[in-house]
C-alpha cells in the first residue's frame, strides 16, 4: 500500500484523515492518531501530554474546563503535536513523553 498525497482528504478542519490505495486499486480510510502537547497561558511553566484523534477539538474540550486536570491551569494553547498511523505507535509515544527521560527530550526538543 502506498500513501496517495493527491487524495489527502479532512472530513473535519481538524481531523486528519488519508486515503490509501493498494495494489487492486482499491482506497483504504486510515484516520490518524496525534500526541499533543498543551502549553497553559496562565501558567507557562505548566504542560499537559495527550493523545486524541482530533488535537484541535480536545484542546476545545480543555479550555472549556470538562478535564480534571487541565481545567485549573486554563487556558491552553496547542504547543505541539505529533501524528502517527497506529494508536499503538501513538501511546506508545505518549507513554515516553510522560517518562523521565521522555520528558527531558521533549522539554529539550518538543518546547
Amino acid at each position: 500500500m502506498f500513501i496517495d498525497a493527491r487524495s489527502r482528504m479532512s472530513l473535519r478542519s481538524s481531523t486528519s484523515v488519508y486515503l490509501l490505495k493498494n495494489e487492486a486499486g482499491h482506497y483504504i480510510i486510515i484516520f490518524m492518531y496525534s500526541v499533543y502537547i498543551l502549553k497553559s497561558k496562565k501558567y507557562p511553566a505548566r504542560i499537559y501530554i495527550g493523545l486524541s484523534k482530533d488535537p484541535i477539538e480536545r484542546l476545545k474540550a480543555h479550555n472549556k474546563g470538562t478535564c480534571d486536570y487541565s481545567k485549573k491551569y486554563g487556558p491552553w494553547e496547542l504547543h505541539t503535536h505529533i501524528v502517527f498511523q497506529t494508536k499503538k505507535k501513538a501511546q506508545d509515544f505518549e507513554e515516553y513523553l510522560k517518562s523521565g527521560s521522555g520528558f527531558a527530550f521533549l522539554k529539550k526538543r518538543l518546547l
